[in-house]
């Protein structure tokens, strides 16, 4: 009934390299559905995730959908690592990805990622990684916030957005002298794991409120957005667009945050139809937040489209919209709002 543009996927991680046994695979599928390892005697196929894969993605390996497992597997061997990655990557619908780079080593590249795919990628640089970068090549506090100002000035030439893990902030940026405080405190720990060095909360606070100085989107990973209320009104007429990015099930109340601030948007992930009645239709953007699998891209798009398309039926059957404006709709969520947002189009590419 409509027909989708080519996906702007505004939140994915890169994929895994390498053959995948059963196991890794499946530690691959229950992160993604935020669990751990499956209990005995069960197994993470038997999840909407694991559903997913085994309807969408054999076709695109040459099998017939709801193969079982270890038959998907072993055909994902026998074509490769890299030659399955290209398939799905390329079968999923996504014409241009937004990347969040710097958390992880293991993941793909943004160059990497394009090669695979076939397609636009852009960099959204990670915050706290990009300051533990700092921090491990600097000396002293004003070493460490003079680098730090000169590290996003340097990624903000070539980045699309920042984005940050964030569970509070303030409506005012942080007194400089916490912030000198909170750093120096960071620093002492740096002999310590990266994963075991989260910034203080005055530090994070300052590494947001320069980010958004710089003009270009910020992306907030946010557990229940509603904390961040206080933050979203300050910043407003700040020329700087922020992004809710909101773990489940927060995903409406993100929605209704980008309805009550110009500034700010909305992920809608897969799904919507959580979303799509909080909202204009111009503040939500279709994500995957894939990682690892390249699975993973193939199952969020499958669902999203399925999704726009029992909307549009529906809407159109009752008369609430015609099918021109029920395919312009979905269209500003699968690509429009995020060319728009992310300045795609005036990069020239995508």
């Amino acid at each position: 009934m409509i027909t989708l543009p080519p996906l702007v996927d505004q939140h994915s991680h890169g994929t895994v390299d390498g053959e995948l046994g059963i196991g890794s695979f499946e530690t691959h599928l229950a992160a993604a559905a935020g669990s751990g390892a499956a209990p005995a005697g069960t197994t993470f196929f038997d999840s909407w995730t694991g559903l997913a894969v085994r309807r969408w993605c054999p076709p695109l390996l040459g099998m017939e959908p709801h193969c079982a497992p270890v038959s998907y597997l072993a055909r994902r061997r026998e074509l490769g690592a890299y030659r399955a990655a290209r398939l799905l990557l390329r079968g999923a619908g996504i014409g241009t990805f937004l990347l969040e780079s710097g958390a992880r080593d293991d993941l793909s590249t943004p160059e990497e990622l394009a090669t695979a795919a076939d397609g636009a990628v852009h960099e959204v640089i990670r915050l706290e990684p990009l300051a533990e970068q700092v921090a491990d090549t600097s000396g002293t506090v004003d070493a460490f916030i003079g680098n730090t100002a000169e590290a996003l000035y340097a990624a903000a030439q070539h980045a699309t957005a920042f984005a940050m893990g964030i569970a509070f902030c303030d409506e005012l940026p942080p007194d400089p002298r916490e912030v000198r405080r909170a750093a120096a405190r960071w620093l002492a720990l740096t002999v310590r794991p990266a994963r075991d060095r989260a910034p203080d909360p005055a530090l994070a606070q300052h590494l947001l409120w320069s980010a958004v100085a710089t003009g270009l989107p910020v992306q907030l990973h946010c557990a229940d957005p509603q904390s961040l209320t206080g933050f979203l009104r300050a910043t407003a007429g700040f020329g700087t667009d922020l992004v809710l990015l909101p773990d489940r099930p927060h995903h409406r109340r993100a929605a209704q945050l980008a309805a009550a601030f110009p500034h700010v948007y909305a992920d809608a992930g897969p799904r919507p139809g959580e979303t799509l009645g909080e909202a204009p239709f111009g503040k939500l953007l279709f994500s995957t937040g894939a990682r690892a699998l390249p699975e993973l891209y193939v199952t969020a798009s499958r669902l999203f489209g399925q999704a726009m398309a029992r909307l549009a039926q529906e809407w159109v059957g009752e008369g609430i919209c015609t099918r021109a404006e029920a395919q312009r709709i979905a269209g500003l969520v699968a690509s429009g709002t995020a060319r728009r947002v992310y300045r795609l189009d005036a990069a020239g590419s995508g």
